[in-house]
């Protein structure tokens, strides 16, 4: 059984703000992505050397539907609303929470944004690397709450062109283009994989050392 982390929810936080009316401040502009903290880097070194290395397990029986998303956050707020609402800058949304005005900043590839419709959510562990990792021995009630996880940096509102280039590779397959994002992305990465006790393969674990390294060019975090 995989065991979760002790981040503070901010599920009810953001479902509040979901309904404030903001006034967008003169020149305000996007500012980066908040997800909830990663490992630090020197907890990031020591989970990697404890995951498990292990073959990917067969794709027999996957499909994304057993990975129940995106789930109900309160009033008429779902995960994806949630995350761009705490993603955005300025974001306003109407009575069915759907972010209507906003701007965003995707961490992929360093672009900004004013429509909502342009950003998908992206599952920093994809639904279908789970799965290969361990994620076929859950059940669905367990894959659903990996698939809606708040509380620790699972999540993130990117840019629809760099989700869709990631795809459900791992770090030895994709990086995000911004080489300035790979500490913080690793660390993620490791975090995940070490809350939910997912395997990983050689090839990955090599390039998360060396995507974590990266952490030391600009003083570490």
């Amino acid at each position: 059984m995989f065991s979760f982390g002790s981040w503070p929810s901010r599920a009810a936080t953001a479902a509040t703000a979901a309904f404030l009316a903001l006034v967008p401040a003169a020149g305000a502009s996007a500012a980066p992505a908040e997800l909830p903290p990663p490992l630090s880097v020197p907890a990031a070194y020591a989970e990697l050397q404890q995951l498990v290395v292990a073959e990917p397990r067969p794709m027999a029986g996957y499909s994304r539907a057993r990975f129940p998303h995106w789930a109900r956050q309160g009033y008429s707020c779902d995960t994806r609303e949630t995350v761009l609402a705490r993603d955005g800058v300025d974001v306003k949304q109407d009575e069915s929470c759907r972010a209507i005005s906003g701007t965003w900043y995707s961490e992929y590839d360093g672009k900004e944004f004013t429509s909502s419709s342009a950003l998908d959510i992206d599952h920093m562990v994809p639904l279908a690397q789970a799965w290969r990792s361990g994620a076929n021995a859950w059940t669905d009630a367990q894959r659903k709450r990996f698939a809606n996880d708040l509380d620790g940096p699972q999540l993130i509102a990117v840019s629809a062109a760099s989700n869709r280039s990631k795809g459900d590779q791992s770090p030895d397959q994709w990086r995000p283009p911004l080489r300035s994002y790979w500490c913080t992305y690793s660390r993620a990465w490791i975090d995940i994989k070490a809350r939910y006790q997912l395997t990983i393969t050689d090839a990955e674990r090599d390039a998360l050392l060396e995507m974590v390294s990266t952490c030391h060019e600009d003083g570490g975090a």
